[in-house]
This record gives C-alpha cells, sequence and structure tokens, in this order.
C-alpha cells in the first residue's frame, strides 16, 4: 500500500458480515501457553496481527539475540520467558521500543531470581539475560496501576517457579480485565490460581495440553461500531464474538450505546443497530486503554462531549496518543485538553465544518489510524502511513472496501 490512501464514504449503504481479525492478546498469552505447556496443544483462529506473528516467531527460535520490532506485549512476554531460560540471551526492538519503560518487570524477575541487566539505558531495552539459576523469593508486591502486561508476563510464567509466586497489588488495579483474561486462559490449560481482593496467588504446576480456540479481537470490532455510529445508513453483523468475553475492550458495546449503537447477541454474531446518542458522557478507559481513540474520533464527530479518565498509559503506547488525537481531532474543530491531572475532556463541535478533504497523521501507531479512518463517514479523509495497520489488523483496509468504503492510493 502506497505512503498515503484517500477514503470515500460508500455511495450505498454501508454494509458488511465482517469476518473479524482475531484477537492478538487472546493469541500471544495462549501461545506462550503453548510454549511453556511443551508446544502441543492445538490452537484455532491464531490472529495474523504482525505483533503475533512476531511471538511465534521468537517463541521458534533459538537465536541468542531475539527483536521484537515494536511489540509492546510481546517485549513484556518474552522478557519473562527469556528469564527463566537457561542459557544467555537478548532482547531489543524498534528505536521507539527501546523508549518504553521495562524496569518495573525486570526489577521483579530480579527479585525473583532472575539475571537481567540494561545494554544501554536503565530501565529500557535492549536487555541483555543470564541463565536462571535458583528462586530467591516467592512474593512480589507491585503497584495496581502498572500495566497489567507486567502482571500477566509474571503470572503466565509463574507456575514453573520452583515455590510458585505470590502478587499483592497496591491501590487501584487498572485493566482488571486483562489480568482476569489471564488467569482465565491460563486454567483452560490446567493451571489454577486464586485472585481474592489484591493478591493473586499460583502455586507450581504444570501447564497441559487442550485445544483452544481464539475469540475474534474486540479491540478490532470498535472501528466497525464507530463506523456504524457515523453511518447516514449501515447494515453491520460481526463474527466470533462472546458475549461473556476475555477481553477487556468488550466494553465498546456499553460504551457505544450511550453513542448511539446497540447490541444484539446470537451465539457468536452481533448485530448492530440504532440507539439514542447521548451528547455528554463520562467515561473511565483504565480497564480499556485501547478503546479511547476510537470513541474519542466518534464522539467529536458526532457533536459528543466527553470527561475522561484512565489515560494516563497512552503516553507510552505506540505514540504519545493523548497529544496525537488532541493534534488531529483539532482539525475537525474539537478540542482535546487534561483539565486537571487525569481528567481529560474533549470538547466537540455541534456542527462540523471541515474542509473537503482532511487529512490525518498516523504516528507510526495502528490505532491512530484505524480510530480516524471511520470519520470518513462524514467527509473525504486522507490517512498517511496506512501500513501502519499490520500491527493488529492487517486486513482492516481490505475489511473497508467489502463493506463499500471507496479506498484510493495516492
Amino acid at each position: 500500500m502506497s505512503g498515503s490512501i484517500r477514503l470515500r464514504k460508500p455511495k450505498t449503504t454501508l454494509s458488511l458480515d465482517v469476518p473479524l481479525t482475531s484477537s492478538k492478546s487472546e493469541s500471544n498469552r495462549v501461545l506462550l501457553m503453548k510454549q511453556l505447556g511443551g508446544g502441543l496443544s492445538k490452537l484455532d483462529n491464531k490472529s495474523t496481527a504482525r505483533d503475533t506473528v512476531t511471538m511465534q516467531a521468537l517463541l521458534a527460535t533459538d537465536e541468542s539475540s531475539l527483536d521484537v520490532l515494536d511489540a509492546g506485549t510481546v517485549m513484556r512476554f518474552m522478557t519473562a520467558y527469556l528469564a527463566l531460560g537457561d542459557k544467555q540471551r537478548r532482547i531489543t526492538g524498534t528505536p521507539r521500543m527501546c523508549k518504553r519503560p521495562i524496569k518495573v518487570l525486570v526489577e521483579a524477575l530480579n527479585r525473583l531470581g532472575a539475571s537481567i541487566t540494561y545494554e544501554s539505558e536503565e530501565g529500557y531495552p535492549p536487555l541483555l539475560f543470564n541463565p536462571f539459576s535458583e528462586q530467591k523469593t516467592n512474593l512480589l508486591t507491585m503497584p495496581g496501576n502498572i500495566s497489567s502486561q507486567y502482571i500477566s508476563a509474571l503470572l503466565m510464567i509463574s507456575p514453573l517457579l520452583p515455590k510458585g509466586l505470590t502478587i499483592t497489588l497496591e491501590g487501584e488495579i487498572y485493566s482488571r480485565p486483562y489480568i482476569e483474561m489471564t488467569l482465565n486462559l491460563m486454567a483452560h490449560f490446567g493451571v489454577h490460581g486464586e485472585f481474592k481482593n489484591q493478591k493473586i496467588s499460583i502455586q507450581p504446576q504444570a501447564y497441559k495440553s487442550n485445544n483452544y480456540r481464539v475469540e475474534s479481537d474486540w479491540s478490532g470490532a470498535s472501528y466497525w461500531y464507530s463506523l456504524f455510529a457515523l453511518a447516514d445508513e449501515a447494515s453491520i453483523k460481526l463474527r466470533g464474538l462472546r458475549q461473556q468475553s476475555n477481553q477487556g475492550d468488550h466494553a465498546i458495546v456499553s460504551i457505544m450505546e450511550e453513542l448511539g449503537v446497540q447490541s444484539t447477541f446470537d451465539g457468536e454474531t452481533v448485530t448492530l443497530s440504532r440507539t439514542t446518542i447521548k451528547k455528554d458522557l463520562t467515561l473511565d478507559f483504565k480497564s480499556c486503554p485501547d478503546l479511547a481513540q476510537t470513541v474519542m474520533a466518534c464522539a467529536a464527530a458526532l457533536g459528543v462531549n466527553l470527561k475522561m479518565t484512565g489515560l494516563e498509559s497512552l503516553r507510552i503506547k505506540e505514540s504519545d496518543r493523548t497529544a496525537a488525537m488532541a493534534t488531529e481531532l483539532a482539525k475537525i474543530g474539537a478540542k482535546l485538553e487534561e483539565k486537571e491531572n487525569g481528567l481529560w475532556v474533549l470538547t466537540s463541535p455541534s456542527i462540523l465544518d471541515v474542509p473537503n478533504i482532511v487529512e490525518f497523521d498516523t504516528y507510526d501507531d495502528h490505532r491512530m489510524a484505524m480510530a480516524l479512518a471511520p470519520l470518513c463517514m462524514k467527509f473525504e479523509c486522507v490517512i498517511h502511513e496506512p501500513e501502519v495497520v499490520v500491527k493488529s489488523y492487517p486486513e482492516y483496509w481490505e475489511h473497508l472496501e467489502m463493506a463499500g468504503v471507496e479506498i484510493t492510493e495516492l
């Protein structure tokens, strides 16, 4: 795909029975559990996202130096996996990845008995691993508001530790659904733990082989909710989604109900329909930060004002997502600002008054591209660097074309 694409809304009804991409959150977890359990489990419907392809390749290689590219989840999960290894290894990533902090996880693993050092700047990749020799403790205390991927990484290796592991989480627990997803998937592969109040305990035990079919991706589904909300007419069915889901981004169902989209489940198919739009909303994204950009863009185009909390982690993602969204949404007359510490306010235009074509930058961030693309239902858009979607939803532009969106390479 070229360096930029132009998007126009369909000439008729936006319509698709969407063959959604699979969840990379589930895929990356079950790939690691399969590896820790001896590699015999059969996994169906694995994600085609570049992050998952990278994870699978790194788990299969014996090379001493591993490159996660820009995959934050892979960096964190592989760091925990390599910490228990029996030989010297190294892990690195893109320049942006080497600016994303990992000190909390490295310090926790070293307290357990790992031997991990920093190759250059303390607290950041690249990382160097020496063989694991002896477990020093089975007790960790960590802040509850850190990335759930740190906690999930520790949990997934914990049954292989000779003494098991108990993690006490202090303060409010962010992204709790992702921790629960990890524990639920571990239980599917025969490893049982206890998550009670602020404490998670897992005894030494073995992963067992089991078959698993990965659910479709609720993060990917969110963009179709936004497309539906912004379209004049639309007929959308989403496949492979469970009403009782492990994924935190299942929260898009309740959020989008406030933005005019009703969900009806029939087995693993969701049919979207219209409902009333509320013009002022207060939302907390601490359990589902990956939905924030989609919801902001949709709300801005609908003239809905938002008060938002739980956006702290967005600053250290593939881009500084709060700054990037503030810049891009200003192009359509919306204002995103942090009014006080942790409270973000989106003031949306009551009437969209935009140029004939609005050009959006994507900041080398897949979620910027996919969150802004649905705005083509209201006006013509140019999306720069459209290829960034390969990170999580490689088929995104193909699926938009199947639904009737006109896409022209520039």
